[in-house]
C-alpha cells in the first residue's frame, strides 16, 4: 500500500510538472541508469562494459548462427542453443576476451530412434555432468552424457493434470542437484512441469496467483454460458524462462502480465520459487520489481518491460533481460534496483532481440536470436566496488562495505543505495546515531527505524542511572512536597491553637 500511495504521489507530481513545462530526464538518453526514492531517473557510471560480441565467424563456425535462444555456463564452458540449426554448441572461454568453439553436438548416439535435435530451445548441465536438451519440436527433453550419447528422455504427461489435446513443446528447463528437471512449456499456464530424476511426471510447481478485474468477475457471474465461453478465462500466467540458484531456488519470470497488474504491483514478473512452489522473493525496494517505472513510445517500442530471462549471482545480486527494449536490469536480495543498462540498436552493448541471459562470475552473456550473436560483459570499477559492498556486507566485514560504499558515492553521488548500504555497514558497526543520518537523507524509513530503535536501546543503556534517579525523584518529590505541606499545616494550625489559649 505504501509503495502504491507513493507511485501515485510521484505520477502526480510528474503531471504537475509537465504542465508547468518543466523540462524531464528521459531514460532514452542514456546508457545506465536507476531510480531514486521519487522515482525521478538518475544517470549513473557505468556498471559494466561490452568485452566482445561474438558471432559465427568469430567462434569458428561453418555456417552463422540461426535464432538462438538457449545459454547455459558451466565453469568455463558456455552451451549454446542454435536453434534454427538443430544444433548445440560446446564453447570455452579460454581468455579474458577469447571464446572458442569445442564442439558443435548435432547427432546424438545410442538405443534412440531420432537421432537429430528437432529445434532445441534450451540446454542445462546437471551437477554429475549430464547434458539436458529442450527438443522443442521433437516434443521430449533429453539426458545425454558429455560424448552425447542418449541416457533417457523426459515426454508429454500422461496424467489427468495435464491437457492431453496440447503439444509437449518444452521451452526452457532447469534441474536441481537430485537431477529434477523443471520444465517451462509453451501453452501451459499450471506452472513449471516438474519430473523426478527417473523421468516420473511429479506435478506442478510454482503456478502463478491468479488475478482478474473484480467486475469481470461479478458480470461472468451473471454471464449466459454462451457469454461466459466468449469471456476471457481467469488463470494463471506462463512462466517464459528458469534459472536455478546456488541454494536451490527456482527464479522465474514472465513476460505475460498486464501494465494494470505492473503499475499496482499485482503481477510480479519475477518470483523466487521454493520447493512448495511458494514465491519468497524479497521485496523491500522503493518501486516494484518491474524494469522500467515510465513506458513512454519511442523508436517503435512502447509498453512496460517484459523479462524473458533471468539469472542470478552467488552474492544473491540478479539480472533481469527486457526483451522489449533490450535493458539488463540488477537488483539486490532486498529487490532494490542496483542499476539497468542496455538498449535495443546495433551498436556493441545493445540488442536486435535479446533472448537469453546467463553469468559467469561477475561477468554477463547475452544471447541475441535476431543479430545471432553473443555478447559478453564485464564489470567496469564502478560495478567491482558495488560487488565488494554487497559481499563484504553479507560476510560481515561491515568497515570494508562501508568503504566500498563510500567509493561509490564518491563516483555517484546520486546514487541512493550508497547511502543506504554506508547506513547499513554503521549499523552493523553499532554506530546508530551515525546510521540514522544516511538513511534520513534517502528517506529509509524501515532501516532508520531499525537504527533508532537501536539508539534509543543504548542510550537507556548508558543513561539508566540518571534516568532512575529522574523517575525517583518525579515519584518521590511531589510525595515529600506533599508531606512537607501536610506538616507545615499541622504546625500553622498548632501555632493558631496556642493564641487562642
Amino acid at each position: 500500500m505504501k509503495k502504491i500511495v507513493k507511485r501515485i504521489a510521484v505520477f502526480a507530481m510528474s503531471a504537475v510538472m509537465l504542465a508547468g513545462n518543466t523540462m524531464t530526464v528521459s531514460a532514452d538518453t542514456g546508457y545506465t541508469y536507476g531510480y531514486d526514492w521519487w522515482g525521478d531517473v538518475q544517470y549513473s557510471p557505468d556498471a559494466y562494459e561490452t568485452i566482445d560480441v561474438y558471432t559465427a565467424v568469430d567462434l569458428g563456425l561453418d555456417k552463422k548462427l540461426s535464432s538462438p535462444e538457449g545459454l547455459y555456463v558451466a565453469g568455463d564452458k558456455i552451451f549454446l542453443c542454435d536453434t534454427g540449426n538443430n544444433r548445440i554448441l560446446e564453447l570455452q572461454r579460454t581468455d579474458v576476451d577469447t571464446i572458442e568453439l569445442v564442439r558443435t553436438i548435432d547427432r546424438i548416439s545410442g538405443n534412440v530412434e531420432k537421432k537429430e535435435f528437432a529445434a532445441p530451445t534450451d540446454v542445462a548441465v546437471s551437477e554429475d555432468g549430464f547434458l539436458y536438451v529442450a527438443d522443442r519440436d521433437n516434443n521430449r527433453i533429453l539426458k545425454l552424457d558429455m560424448d552425447a550419447n542418449y541416457i533417457m528422455e523426459f515426454t508429454k504427461p500422461v496424467d489427468a493434470t495435464f491437457d492431453q489435446s496440447l503439444s509437449f513443446l518444452p521451452s526452457k528447463i532447469t534441474i536441481d542437484t537430485a537431477g529434477r528437471v523443471y520444465c517451462v512449456a509453451t501453452n501451459v499456464n499450471k506452472g513449471l512441469i516438474k519430473y523426478e530424476n527417473d523421468g516420473t511426471f511429479s506435478g506442478f510447481v510454482g503456478a502463478t496467483p491468479v488475478t482478474y478485474d473484480f467486475s469481470d468477475y461479478i458480470w461472468k457471474k451473471l454471464a449466459t454460458q454462451e457469454q461466459r465461453a466468449q469471456m476471457e478465462s481467469f488463470v494463471p500466467t506462463e512462466y517464459d524462462n528458469v534459472y536455478m540458484d546456488y541454494e536451490g531456488f527456482i527464479y522465474a519470470c514472465t513476460s505475460k502480465v498486464t501494465e494494470e497488474d505492473l503499475d499496482s504491483g499485482a503481477a510480479n514478473p519475477v518470483r523466487r520459487i521454493n520447493m512448495m512452489g511458494n514465491d519468497i522473493l524479497v521485496r523491500n525496494g522503493e518501486w516494484f520489481i518491474v524494469g522500467d517505472l515510465y513506458w513512454g513510445a519511442g523508436g517503435g517500442y512502447e509498453g512496460p518491460s517484459l523479462f524473458t530471462d533471468v539469472t542470478t549471482m552467488e552474492n544473491d545480486v540478479y539480472f533481469c533481460l527486457d526483451r522489449n527494449r533490450g535493458r539488463i536490469f540488477a537488483y539486490d536480495d532486498q529487490g532494490r534496483m542496483l542499476y539497468c543498462f542496455g538498449g535495443n540498436g546495433n551498436m556493441d552493448g545493445y540488442f536486435k532481440r535479446p533472448a537469453a541471459l546467463e553469468h559467469m562470475g561477475h561477468d554477463l552473456l547475452v544471447l541475441d536470436s535476431l543479430d545471432n550473436s553473443l555478447t559478453l560483459f564485464t564489470p567496469t570499477e564502478y560495478g567491482k566496488l558495488i560487488f565488494d559492498a554487497i559481499e563484504q556486507f553479507q560476510k560481515g566485514d561491515y568497515d570494508a562495505s562501508g568503504a566500498s560504499w563510500q567509493a561509490v558515492m564518491d563516483r555517484n553521488g546520486n546514487y541512493d543505495l550508497a547511502y543506504i548500504g554506508i547506513g547499513r555497514s554503521l549499523l552493523g558497526q553499532e554506530k546508530y546515531e551515525e546510521a540514522k543520518e544516511y538513511f534520513e537523507l534517502k528517506y529509509d524509513a524501515d532501516n532508520y527505524s531499525k537504527a533508532f530503535k537501536q539508539y534509543r536501546k543504548e542510550w537507556v543503556e548508558e543513561n539508566i542511572g540518571v534516568i532512575f534517579v529522574l523517575v525517583f525523584l518525579c515519584l518521590c518529590l511531589p510525595l515529600a512536597i506533599g508531606k512537607l505541606r501536610a506538616l507545615k499545616r499541622e504546625i500553622d494550625h498548632a501555632d493558631i491553637f496556642q493564641d487562642e489559649e
